[in-house]
């Protein structure tokens, strides 16, 4: 099963390998990460972090692609895709989750459907949440 990520914007930042970033890097293009970065990444529409990368940030995109090394909680809009040498000390949170064979991730998963208009309804008094979205537990 292949997982391809088109890009999210015709644009790219890349952060290049001998770059050490320290802080919170936010984007409205996608970022590209070769360097090493500390702090939080994101908002952006879809961050790389590629195989040369070590990150110890928490990463918040659309779409979250990793190449490379990561520690820190991962939550995407769309997807997560954990690339063969990946290495994912962190939780993951998306609707869509790839782990390809070969990636090492140690952490938690939480996969759950996009919002939308109709299962973002308040819930009466009394309601439970999980009978919005039809889903239990």
């Amino acid at each position: 099963m292949s997982v391809t990520h088109e890009s999210t914007s015709e644009r790219n930042s890349i952060l290049g390998p001998t770059l050490r970033f320290k802080g919170e890097l936010s984007a409205s293009e996608d970022l590209v990460v070769h360097g090493q970065v500390e702090g939080s990444i994101g908002p952006a529409p879809k961050v790389t972090i590629g195989p040369e990368a070590h990150v110890k940030a928490g990463v918040n995109a659309d779409v979250i692609v990793i190449e490379g090394r990561v520690e820190g909680d991962l939550k995407a809009k769309v997807a997560i895709a954990l690339r063969s040498k990946a290495n994912v000390r962190g939780n993951l949170e998306a609707p869509s989750i790839h782990i390809a064979e070969g990636a090492t991730f140690n952490g938690g998963i939480k996969m759950e459907p996009a919002r939308t208009e109709a299962n973002a309804r308040p819930t009466r008094p009394g309601e439970p949440a999980a009978a919005r979205t039809g889903t239990t537990g």
